[in-house]
């Protein structure tokens, strides 16, 4: 069976000779290039065959060596750019965005945007450069946009995003990530609600207004985690599989805590417990148990 066919039928089929309902979902890494740790973590659970996405942060000094090593993989999974306006340095300057050049923390972000006060050309600049910086080492447009800490969602910096990319004529060729969800699905998982309606209410419309510019985007989202080191995330992922989308979305965060980490993000220890468990044989177990496979977005009908 092709992996576009998996999509069909609100992300739902029954396989032929079984009694099996089967689902297919996206499953995609974030933060490659964050530190050599994470891309390393995340270039074995791809030659592992356990995801079938991942997104990279152009803004980090370790993605053009990062590029060179995810090139092999760009026929096996989607490779989209974590737009990233939270974390580090900006590519270029940004003197109201970030005048300390330091890009702001996300509760600064927030706040700006509630008050729609956030510099629109200066982040369309950047958002610009992060792309170039895409193309500039790996050869090609991304095939998605998502964001850190879903910045790509807040409706200033969506309409950027959306001019940038219909100025690159992108339109129809990739997809975007929106980081909402169905109320509905989000309370029959019981994992991160009340980050996850948050952020969905932050992402309102988004799903729709890219569509209208051309853009198709996932359908049914997952992943919120504690992000605690102690907690079972086998677990937490069986609750991301429940009440999946006609395009489903699972994000992630594996990798292999370094200094590097340590120095730039909070997310450290637990990296290791997400890689350990999808590179585990439980992994594919819990996927066969709830007939679930791996796709690209990129494959599946909008």
């Amino acid at each position: 069976m092709e992996i576009p066919d998996l999509f069909r039928l609100q992300g739902r089929l029954i396989v032929m000779g079984t009694d099996t309902a089967s689902f297919s979902f996206c499953l995609c890494a974030d933060d490659f290039a964050l530190s050599p740790g994470v891309s390393r973590g995340i270039l074995e659970a791809l030659a592992a065959g356990r995801l079938s996405a991942a997104s990279v942060m152009t803004t980090r000094p370790s993605w053009p060596r990062g590029a060179r090593e995810l090139r092999p993989f760009k026929a096996k999974a989607d490779i989209g750019l974590h737009l990233n306006l939270t974390l580090g340095s900006p590519l270029g300057d940004m003197p109201a965005f970030a005048a300390s050049g330091r890009l702001p923390e996300i509760r600064q972000l927030l706040k700006a945007a509630r008050k729609k006060e956030l510099p629109g050309a200066e982040i369309g600049r950047e958002i610009s450069r992060q792309l170039d910086r895409f193309y500039a080492h790996f050869g090609t447009a991304p095939a998605f946009v998502d964001g850190h800490q879903h910045v790509q969602i807040l409706p200033q910096i969506r309409t950027e995003l959306f001019a940038c990319l219909e100025q690159r004529g992108l339109c129809g060729k990739i997809w975007v990530r929106t980081s909402s969800d169905r109320f509905t699905a989000i309370l029959r998982r019981g994992a991160g609600v009340v980050k996850a309606l948050g952020v969905a209410w932050l992402g309102r419309g988004f799903a729709r207004e890219a569509a209208a510019r051309g853009f198709p985007a996932n359908d049914g989202f997952a992943g919120f985690s504690a992000f605690d080191p102690g907690q079972d995330y086998a677990a937490e992922f069986d609750r991301f599989l429940r009440a999946p989308g006609r395009r489903h979305l699972i994000m992630c965060h594996p990798g292999y805590c370094d200094e590097e980490l340590v120095a730039a993000d909070p997310v450290t220890l637990s990296r290791e417990r997400e890689l350990s468990f999808l590179l585990s044989p439980a992994f594919t177990n819990m996927l066969d148990r709830k007939g679930a496979r791996l796709a690209r977005l990129s494959d599946a009908p909008p």
